[in-house]
Parts: structure tokens; C-alpha cells; sequence
């Protein structure tokens, strides 16, 4: 099994390009379904997640071609099976996606069960009440998700809680409704955004995307089109807050800083210098230590808590103590003990984490429980003292894309090793 090795110290400096978003690629290739021609993807990123996304469509009959370049082309006419099976979605429970155009395009689908998660409960009870309000017929037998509709009907539906997935998957079926669908306490991330602005372009007619309110306008059917994903901005942050551990000077290009604004009031509140200039973010640390940040996580335009492990790993060396609150997660706080292994001094109550700045870290061997766990692991490894060895690290392969390659060219000494 691979690992991450991190020798710590290095002060980075540098370029560094953002890929395309994990959680916007997910459900925009879970979207092609609904096309009755093929649907070009590009900017997309190289990732485990993205890679079981296609067995799945596969799976269910699409061609899939990988044109390089992070190019890739679905074609949804051959699709003959509406069944996602467990053996897949267990791995990924982004797969549950594939609800919404499967019932919309073809009347029928039968989707495994997700698996637990390793970061708390997501239930796919809000996708369920969402598809029966357009009219679905729905059971859950054997382990399975089982939906009917002749043809999907335009509904209000407010959703009990905001949630990404739900809306993704109701918002996706709706553009085949009969009618006009309104979806209230709608998620409002940029990844929603941007799911909405590829099925525009396959001829969806979306208002309100990004806000609380989204209507949809049922269309007869929805054709070939092409799209490119938007920038991951989980992957910026995580390079500029890297920046900032080290004390560096680091510039992320092919970002968009417009969707980033929670993270980067914080970063400027840990002292950072910031400079925004089209797609390229620059931050500047001047050598500084970072200075201490209260975070509490909440649904976008709140800060995201797909950043709390990684500004963690911040804290942990900052200069002051600061309070995280993780409000959207009940077990999201497992990094802690693995960051305690390293000589990080973080202290536990519920949902609420106190982080008091140490002078330096230790390097030890750790282990990544989650995605963003793993990569808040790597940040304190590069400014350990001595060798953090990373575990597990096939969480990190689900969301990011080569980060030891894209690290060691800012001047990182991290390296994967068997």
C-alpha cells in the first residue's frame, strides 16, 4: 500500500494550477445521462472519484471515451441498463447521483444503498421526499432504491435541510418534468452553479442557481452540448493555506477567487497578504507566522467545511488559540488525534474544537481518515521537524489530483512511497 512521505521545512514558493472541482465533475458526469447525444467534458480532473463515476455510467451502458487533456466525452444513447449496483456505489456515495437522470431520461431506476461514511451520516432520505415530489413512485427494498415515474411533474419542494446532494439530484430530474419545478432551501454552492450551467448548455431552462431559489422549467429532452468544469476551490485553499504555513509565497493560477471569499477573509485574518488578479490568487506570507482563526463551517456562501481539517492543520502552528465549530458533520473532527500524534495541543468538546498554536510540530507516522483529513495531515507534515509518513492515502486520491507532484514544485520534499 502506498504512503505520503513528508520531510518538513521547506519554505514554498512558486506557481501552482488548480484543477477541476471534485464535487462540481461528480454530478455534472452523473448530468450527461439525461442528454440524447454526447456531452464533452473538459477540465476534468484525474481522481479515483472520477474514475468510479465513469465504471458506473459505464455500467449502465454509455460509451465513456478519455481524450486526454482532461477531456472526456459521455454518450448516453447506449445506456440499456437503469441499475446502479452496490458493488460500485459502495465505494462512492456520490453515485446515488445517477437517481435523478436515470428516473427523468428513462422512467426507471434502481440504485444501491451508499455505504457508510467515514465523516458522519448523509442521508438519502432528502433525495427520496425530493423525487416524490415530482411524482415518483418510490420504494427501498433489498438494499435498493427503487423509482418509477411515467413522466416526472413540476412541484415546489423545499428541502427539510439545505443539502448539495438532494439539490443536485432533484434539479437534475426536474429538467425533464412536465412543468415548472420550484426548489426551495436550495443548496447554493458553486458547484451547484455549475451543474446548472452544464445543463443549460444541453438546453435545461435553470433561473436562480446560487441562490436559496431555483426554478426549472421542464424541457422535452436535452441534447449534446459541451463544458467545462469550474475550478476547485477546495484544491486552492488547501495550496494557499500551504503557503501560508510555511511562511511562503505561492500563486495559484486557473482559480476562480469569486467563489472563495469565506476562505480568503481567512486567510487574510491569519495575516496573509492577498492579491487577486483574474484567475490567479497570490498569497504572500513575508516569512510571518500565521496568526490564530476562529472558523465556524456552514453552507456556502458560509465557510466551507471541506476547509476546517486544513485551516486545523493551520491553527495547530499558529501564533494564539483559536475555537473551530463544525456545524455540518457530526465525526468531521478525526483528524485531531492523528494531528495530537504530531504535537499538535487541540482540545475536544462535541462539535467544538479549541486549538492552541504550538512553536513546531514533530514528524510521526499518521494515519488519513478522510479526504480533507488527509490533506490537513500533509500540511502539518511540511512544517514538521523530521518525517511525517501518511497512511491511507487513498483518501487523498479521491479528491486531488497529483498534490505531492504539484507540492514538490513549489519546493516541497514530499514524495509516495510503497
Amino acid at each position: 500500500m502506498q504512503k505520503i512521505l513528508v520531510d518538513g521545512g521547506a519554505v514554498l514558493h512558486g506557481e501552482v494550477r488548480v484543477s477541476g472541482a471534485k464535487n462540481a465533475v461528480l454530478p455534472i458526469l452523473c448530468a450527461t445521462l439525461l442528454a440524447d447525444g454526447p456531452v464533452t467534458i473538459r477540465n476534468v480532473p484525474r481522481l479515483h472519484d472520477v474514475r468510479t463515476t465513469i465504471r458506473v455510467l459505464a455500467e449502465l451502458g454509455a460509451r465513456v471515451g478519455d481524450e486526454g487533456d482532461g477531456v472526456v466525452t459521455v454518450d448516453p444513447s447506449t445506456v440499456h441498463s437503469h441499475v446502479a449496483p452496490y458493488e460500485l456505489v459502495k465505494t462512492m456515495r456520490a453515485s446515488v447521483l445517477v437517481l435523478g437522470p436515470l428516473l427523468a431520461k428513462f422512467g426507471h431506476a434502481e440504485v444501491s444503498l451508499p455505504g457508510g461514511c467515514a465523516i458522519g451520516s448523509r442521508p438519502v432520505d432528502l433525495h427520496i421526499k425530493g423525487m416524490q415530489s415530482l411524482g415518483a413512485e418510490i420504494s427501498v427494498e433489498n438494499g435498493f432504491i427503487k423509482a418509477r415515474a411515467e413522466r416526472l411533474r413540476g412541484a415546489r419542494h423545499v428541502f427539510d435541510i439545505v443539502s448539495v446532494g438532494a439539490t443536485e439530484n432533484v434539479l437534475m430530474a426536474a429538467t425533464l418534468a412536465e412543468g415548472r419545478t420550484v426548489l426551495e432551501n436550495a443548496a447554493m454552492e458553486p458547484e451547484i452553479v455549475d451543474l446548472a450551467e452544464c445543463l443549460i448548455a444541453m438546453g435545461a431552462r435553470i433561473e436562480g442557481q446560487g441562490t436559496g431559489r431555483i426554478v426549472v422549467h421542464g424541457v422535452e429532452r436535452l441534447h449534446a452540448a459541451q463544458h467545462s468544469v469550474v475550478a476547485d476551490r477546495i484544491e486552492a485553499g488547501t495550496f494557499l493555506i500551504a503557503a501560508a504555513m510555511t511562511g511562503g509565497r505561492v500563486t495559484v493560477t486557473h482559480a476562480r477567487p469569486d467563489t472563495m471569499d469565506a476562505v480568503l477573509d481567512k486567510l487574510k485574518a491569519a495575516g496573509a497578504e492577498l492579491d487577486c488578479d483574474g484567475d490567479r490568487i497570490t498569497l504572500d506570507m513575508q516569512g510571518r507566522r500565521p496568526r490564530a482563526v476562529d472558523i465556524t463551517t456552514a453552507p456556502h456562501p458560509g465557510f466551507p467545511t471541506d476547509m476546517q481539517a486544513q485551516f486545523m492543520a493551520l491553527n495547530c502552528i499558529a501564533d494564539g488559540v483559536s475555537v473551530m465549530n463544525e456545524t455540518i458533520f457530526e465525526n468531521r473532527f478525526m483528524h485531531v488525534n492523528e494531528l495530537l500524534r504530531l504535537g499538535a495541543d487541540i482540545r475536544i468538546d462535541g462539535h467544538t474544537a479549541v486549538v492552541r498554536g504550538v512553536q513546531k510540530l514533530s514528524g510521526a507516522p499518521v494515519m488519513a481518515t478522510d479526504l480533507r483529513a488527509s490533506a490537513s495531515l500533509i500540511l502539518a507534515g511540511l512544517v514538521a521537524h523530521g518525517a511525517t509518513t501518511i497512511d491511507r492515502i487513498y483518501h487523498l486520491d479521491r479528491g486531488y489530483e497529483n498534490i505531492e507532484g504539484k507540492l514538490s514544485a513549489l519546493g516541497a520534499d514530499i514524495r509516495r512511497i510503497d
